[in-house]
């Protein structure tokens, strides 16, 4: 062996050694996606309107901090929070479970803004004229309770509010409902028998102590074992707090006539309690009576303690899978990576013999060494992507896209090997040496190879650029598994044949040959293709058209989207009847999926679509009145309508990128014409797989996008071997025609053609039996765009590069 082929084994075992160091021990080394392992998504922004531009600087950073000590001290595992452009914070907590959702969310949105406000001096009477006249704020009404003193309260009613008003304006508009001037009218919550009741108080708009001098805040119980937050200040905070109490107490400077008044404890705009001041308070201590729960002033405690956010956040976004449908997501991708495998190497093994233990060998190889490609990979998108979720040399975290994605490299790997196999059969044929047989083969393949993988590389960096989440996951996977297959096909497999041609006596490979010499007229019978597409295309969007919004899921349109798991399914009729009680506009519909690991074993979930803000709500609502049937929430996504409008507008400009940066790539490879050909057989595969995947009852959603870019890689990939062959051909026959030429190498590439988009469905057909979900839907729109984009690169493309330069009927000319 000489010292150059030393080298490449040397840096191959390094490769490998390294790559098991990476993912050994699996259980300890790869990190599942919250999608795999149950827990729900955040999507937050900084609302940076009121602040100036000094402070804004690093209120995201701020508030990172803020929320990160929040989360650390609700005792939940491995959270992951990071920022994103747009003052944007990811917070990634996995293994929550449903009914924390809503605590969750609420301990990190609340602002902490703590104040001291004094009372009206005439409060008391100023409410009671209010409750004795049955005047009550929109969104509200009085009732009364059979106990002594003030008897009389607010309690909300959600059937007076006004049309389209959100909880924030019945707020709002509560706070000016009879106020003097320079107060505003505060609901304090009163429990009584389980149901929720407001005293309310016309308390002072300015604060006269502001919460950040709070030192250290905890749990405490008053005289009859409720429990109450308790607070100490810092000393400059303390010596405040005893000069604001003792001015308001009986005879102190600002309340000389000893009338009894009270300090409002408001947090975030809603008042907690409102106590007597008796006397100045020295010790620096307070502590907040609100009628809590246990778990209620824990939180409030935890808030406390963590600090003020710098400025309010929003909720953009919102996704949740439960645990054990992240489980069955595992075991289905799981077995869906197994048998693809398998499938792709009997397949060669039987086809190409020897030569198939040498490819199987290097998809094995390919799954060993997909680690490191995914650290590389991973670690030079995540600077592209300028997240700063990537601390560290690390592998990525594994989603369900993600395992997608690696089933889709298993078929996609064999690629380049195929090709190769396929120039030595033809150089075999020649009757040349096995040596110079191997020498041909990879260099012959290499252009069409690089080129190929490249225009597939391309549209996976498009995807993670304007992906998120999953996406992104399906991205890294997909390129990694790019990178590698490129190593093992042109490096791995070289070395190995160079190790049979100097150690063994073979002269020749045996093959399969399904395809023999063909000679169709492609050219010839690609009009009435054209016309058989373009009937397929409007037909499908015509259907497209006629759906409409349907066509789109919760990710591009906004709302929510809830799937219910049950063990005995409720009339359709009552679920509705139930939603429509608490004024909730939803569509529901059952639906059926097959069992975990491809059983035979079908369940069927309902799945509940509504508008944003209603999607707690009926979730709850079924969870709750249902019950008794067994009804609960395995997924759930909430999209706000700024982050779907974000969404659509990413969709579309990746999918523009990816078609420029084909139309530039082939333009600079080859010529123009043939950069309209591919584009034109771009569009084509692009309008008829969704056209086709929407007929048949499919959404389109972040996922289906990265199914759509993929199809555009791959279509491309395809397109370019037929016009490598046909920029090969016009050098070695200058004198035929460019028709002949043309359908000389569409029948020359065929059956590589065949045979690559063969190993590729197969993983596809894998993911559609086995996959179930989201891969399943994911899957179809594969397989449509696949089988198309087989079909546009034999009659699509060439023909319309052809007509494009005029050469349909000229001579061609060597290039």
């Amino acid at each position: 062996m000489d010292k150059k082929s030393l080298w490449k084994w040397l840096i191959f075992i390094g490769l490998t050694a390294w790559s098991l160091a990476i993912v050994l021990p699996l259980k300890e080394k790869v990190k599942l996606g919250l999608d795999l392992q149950g827990g729900t998504r955040f999507v937050l922004q900084v609302d940076l309107s009121e602040m100036d531009s000094d402070a804004a600087r690093d209120a995201q950073s701020r508030a990172m901090e803020v929320i990160r000590n929040r989360v650390d001290a609700m005792g939940v595992a491995e959270p992951v929070i990071y920022g994103e452009p747009g003052n944007r914070i990811i917070v990634e907590i996995p293994g929550l479970k449903t009914e924390d959702r809503e605590r969750a969310i609420k301990n990190i949105q609340s602002a902490a803004y703590l104040e001291f406000r004094m009372v009206h001096p005439d409060n008391d009477r100023l409410v009671d004229e209010l409750l004795s006249k049955g005047l009550a704020p929109e969104g509200y009404r009085i009732v009364s309770l059979n106990e002594g003193g003030n008897s009389q309260y607010y309690k909300r009613d959600k059937s007076r509010d006004p049309a389209g008003v959100s909880e924030e304006d019945i707020r709002k508009r509560a706070a000016a409902f009879h106020a003097p001037a320079g107060y505003e009218l505060l609901m304090e919550r009163v429990r009584r028998s389980e149901q929720d009741f407001f005293r309310p108080a016309f308390v002072n708009r300015r604060a006269d102590l502001k919460g950040e001098s709070i030192s250290s805040a905890g749990v405490d119980y008053d005289m009859v074992q409720r429990p109450v937050v308790t607070m100490r200040f810092d000393s400059k905070g303390a010596k405040r707090f005893a000069t604001l109490t003792g001015d308001y107490a009986p005879g102190g400077a600002k309340n000389p006539g000893n009338r009894r008044r009270q300090l409002g404890i408001v947090l975030d705009g809603v008042l907690y309690s409102a106590p007597n001041i008796n006397s100045a308070i020295l010790g620096g201590s307070a502590q907040i009576e609100g009628n809590f729960s246990l778990r209620e002033a824990q939180d409030l405690a935890l808030v406390l303690r963590a600090g003020a956010l710098p400025a309010p956040v929003k909720l953009l976004e919102e996704r949740t899978v439960d645990p054990t449908l992240g489980q069955d997501s595992v075991n289905s991708g799981k077995k869906a990576v197994f048998v693809g495998c398998g499938v792709v190497m009997a397949f060669m093994l039987v086809y190409y013999m020897l030569a198939g233990v040498v490819a199987s060998a290097a998809l094995i190889t390919n799954i060993v060494l997909l680690p490191v490609g995914l650290i590389i990979t991973g670690g030079f998108l995540s600077l592209l992507a300028n997240t700063g979720a990537a601390s560290g040399i690390s592998l990525p975290t594994l989603t369900l896209p993600g395992i997608a994605g690696i089933a889709l490299t298993i078929g996609m790997a064999v690629d380049a090997n195929v090709l190769i196999f396929e120039r030595m059969r033809e150089e075999q044929k020649a009757g040349k040496r096995f040596k110079f047989i191997v020498d041909a083969g990879y260099n012959k393949a290499f252009s069409a190879i690089f080129d190929s993988n490249i225009t597939t590389l391309l549209a996976a960096v498009i995807l993670f650029w304007q992906g998120t989440g999953p996406i992104r996951g399906f991205a890294v996977m997909l390129s990694a598994g790019l990178i590698v297959s490129m190593y093992t096909a042109l490096v791995v497999t070289r070395m190995v044949f160079d190790q049979l041609v100097a150690r063994t006596n073979i002269q020749q490979l045996k093959m399969l040959q399904f395809f023999g010499d063909t000679k169709i007229d492609f050219v010839k019978i690609s009009k009435f293709c054209i016309a058989l597409s373009l009937v397929v295309i409007v037909a499908s969007w015509a259907m497209f058209v006629k759906n409409g919004r349907s066509n789109f899921g919760v990710d591009f349109l906004g709302g929510a989207s809830i799937t219910f798991q049950f063990n005995e399914k409720a009339p359709m009729e009552d679920l509705r009847a139930a939603l429509s009680a608490e004024g909730i506009n939803a569509s529901l519909q059952y639906q059926k999926a097959s069992g975990a690991e491809g059983s035979e074993v079908v369940h069927e979930y309902l799945e509940i679509k509504t508008d944003y803000d209603s999607g707690k709500p009926a979730a709850d609502l079924i969870a709750k009145q249902f019950a008794g049937k067994g009804y609960r929430v395995l997924k759930e996504d909430s999209v706000g309508p700024q982050i779907g409008k974000e969404l659509q507008r990413k969709a579309i400009i990746a999918t523009l990128l990816a078609l420029v940066g084909m139309i530039v790539y082939v333009s600079i490879r080859f010529e123009f014409p043939y950069a309209v050909g591919a584009v034109a057989a771009l569009l084509h595969d692009v309008l008829i797989a969704v056209g086709l995947f929407c007929a048949l009852g499919g959404q389109l959603d972040l996922t289906k996008v990265a199914a759509v870019l993929t199809i555009i890689g791959y279509s491309v990939n395809d397109t370019i071997v037929v016009f490598d062959r046909i920029r090969e051909n016009l050098k070695l026959e200058p004198g035929k025609s460019f028709a002949d030429i043309a359908n000389a190498a569409i029948n020359q590439t065929l059956s590589r053609t065949v045979l690559t988009a063969a190993t590729t469905l197969f993983t596809v057909v894998v993911l559609l039996v086995f996959g179930g979900g989201a891969i399943y839907e994911l899957s179809m729109l594969l397989f449509i765009g696949m089988v198309a984009g087989v079909y546009s690169s034999v009659v699509i493309a060439t023909p319309i590069a052809m007509i494009w330069s005029g050469k349909l009927k000229a001579k061609a000319s060597a290039k």
